[in-house]
């Protein structure tokens, strides 16, 4: 059973997150490259000297990189020599998506989503979710999942052909409306997007998503465009307002990965950013997520 979110531990409750990697990475490959962003959340959050400091989290900061569940064949992955290597890319995404134009399906989401609930259960409680580019996706509807009311929800879109409340994340012995967690207290995208316009998916984003959610968009991000990216903020309570006195909506003078602090300024929303490049690696493909 899940447990509350306020429950403490023998050695302090810690501030717990979700990292959900981007299609063809693994969590290990994730946790690698956001090595940067995890020292700043340690030194951020460390844990508190002695008991009964006066702290949130005394047990300091603890990150869960699970890896999708659905192994990508090479020809799923964008510009992969096929030719030039024949063995079997260790990657995999949370979905595959099917369909040449919208409204895309997501082939394989329902399992995708059961490994994050499975996640949820086992590791929790969490606090926060924190995604990369398809992974970015699904945090925003982890988000939502664990949101009160949002079953019901599900519940009158399937009659317009909206997808069912995912089973994995119901729970009857369970925290609130027997769900396999309880609601979380922030999200965090990076190069997310909102998903399909698909009536599958509107049950996700109506009503919409109330826990705060934090966006980095890069400013040349040639893989997620703007558009798809600023559909997941349109979805969210006050998208693109400011939470403490901080905007939701963050622009990065790079492209389509997690910026660095060390190497990357962060600018407000609607700010022009010039001589800016796109991380070569990623550059103009059409990334099927």
């Amino acid at each position: 059973m899940a447990t509350s979110n306020d429950e403490p531990s023998s050695e302090g409750q810690k501030l717990k997150i979700l990292m959900l990697h981007g299609f063809t990475q693994t969590g290990h490959l994730f946790e690698i490259k956001t090595k940067a962003l995890k020292k700043s959340l340690e030194k951020a959050f460390p844990p508190a000297p002695k008991p009964g400091h006066l702290k949130d989290y005394p047990g300091g900061i603890e990150l869960s990189y699970p890896t999708a569940p659905i192994r990508l064949d090479v020809t799923d992955i964008p510009g992969f020599d096929v030719d030039g290597d024949k063995e079997r890319a260790e990657a995999y995404g949370w979905w595959r998506r099917k369909g040449d134009a919208e409204p895309f399906v997501y082939a394989g989401m329902e399992q995708g989503l059961a490994t994050i609930a499975d996640v949820l259960k086992t590791e929790g409680s969490f606090q926060g979710v924190l995604g990369f580019s398809q992974g970015g996706a699904a945090a925003g509807m982890v988000a939502s999942l664990l949101e009160t009311g949002r079953r019901e929800a599900f519940e009158q879109a399937q009659g317009k052909g909206g997808m069912r409340y995912p089973d994995s994340f119901t729970d009857d012995t369970g925290f609130v409306e027997g769900m396999v967690h309880p609601p979380l207290k922030f999200a965090v995208s990076y190069s997310g997007f909102g998903a399909s316009t698909n009536a599958l998916y509107h049950a996700f984003y109506a009503p919409q998503i109330k826990t705060p959610m934090l966006h980095f968009l890069g400013s040349v991000d040639t893989v997620v465009s703007e558009e798809r990216s600023l559909r997941l903020v349109d979805a969210c309570v006050d998208g693109r307002g400011r939470e403490g006195g901080v905007q939701r909506v963050v622009y990065h003078p790079g492209g389509h990965f997690l910026p660095s602090s060390q190497k990357q300024e962060a600018v407000a929303e609607g700010t022009e950013v010039k001589g800016s490049k796109a991380e070569e690696r990623v550059e103009d493909m059409d990334v099927p997520f």
